[in-house]
């Protein structure tokens, strides 16, 4: 066979994965359109629902629940950021359908089981960590932020007048209002996907239970960061989020740990390492058991 013809035989199969690539892109593109369609039809109860942590906030402090545009296309564009981003929920089971059926032929049948739940967990966590911020962590901020707020006073001034301070009454913007509840949403679910992200690099010998165990002081500062970017300037919301991801950290930890030891059983009974060995074939001392 002429370097032509090994040339052609190799360029083959490429082409054939950028088209079925291009199909599982064109049929997710298709879902996340239609997704983003169905929303947009029902972008009003979407954006109630989304309002009511600031509702319910606004009659704690007996104050009527609105938000204003500021701009005349503001309305359209907060219509236009819901349906992207209640398409993208919509579309996601069928775009991890996509991901599955294009990853999944050039998997071992152990890594296909491998990587499935891995596949599931991650929706799953991130909307456990969309909802704490939507339960827990909007109503803490809006409590916080609209607490600065004022009324009319009126004070005695010099012989006997009475002068009036300028109130500060809350009059939000509706686009500004769905970027903010939009980031603490995304952030905390991502933030949720921790665990996922250090198991599954576990899993393929990326990180360690020891070493994330000797990370944990430049874990800590990173987390820090993120509980003063991801959060509103107040102490609580921020110490919560704080305890809620290192939680998370240390979770992780016992995840990978086990992994390792499934890991180390099977190469044990492969009789790739002995007893007494760790997963690198190294000497396991008497206390590290």
């Amino acid at each position: 066979m002429s370097a032509a013809d090994e040339l052609n035989d190799s360029a083959a199969p490429l082409i054939e994965h950028l088209t079925e690539l291009r199909d599982r892109l064109i049929r997710s593109l298709v879902a996340f359109i239609i997704g983003m369609i169905i929303c947009f039809t029902v972008w009003n109860p979407i954006f109630d629902f989304l309002t009511r942590p600031l509702c319910r906030a606004l009659e704690l402090d007996g104050q009527d629940c609105g938000l204003i545009f500021i701009a005349l296309e503001e309305g359209f564009f907060v219509a236009i950021q819901i349906s992207l981003l209640g398409g993208l929920v919509l579309a996601f089971p069928v775009i991890s359908y996509q991901l599955w059926r294009f990853v999944a032929p050039g998997l071992y049948k152990t890594e296909k089981g491998a990587f499935l739940p891995f596949l599931v967990a991650s929706p799953f966590m991130f909307f456990l960590g969309a909802s704490f911020a939507y339960f827990v962590i909007t109503p803490l901020a809006f409590d916080f932020f609209l607490g600065f707020q004022q009324g009319n006073t009126l004070t005695d001034g010099p012989e006997g007048a009475t002068t009036q301070a300028a109130g500060l009454l809350f009059q939000g913007s509706a686009k500004a209002y769905l970027n903010l509840t939009i980031k603490f949403i995304v952030a905390f679910g991502l933030c949720f996907q921790l665990p996922v992200l250090l198991t599954l690099m576990g899993k393929a010998g990326l990180v360690s239970a020891v070493g994330l165990r000797n990370t944990r002081k430049y874990a800590v500062v990173g987390i820090l960061l993120v509980a003063a970017l991801a959060t509103p300037p107040d102490v609580v919301s921020q110490v919560i989020l704080f305890v809620v991801v290192y939680g998370l950290y240390e979770v992780s930890i016992q995840l990978v740990a086990r992994v390792e030891r499934q890991r180390l059983a099977k190469l044990r009974a492969e009789g790739v390492v002995g007893e007494n060995e760790d997963l690198d074939g190294n000497p396991i001392d008497d206390d590290a058991k």
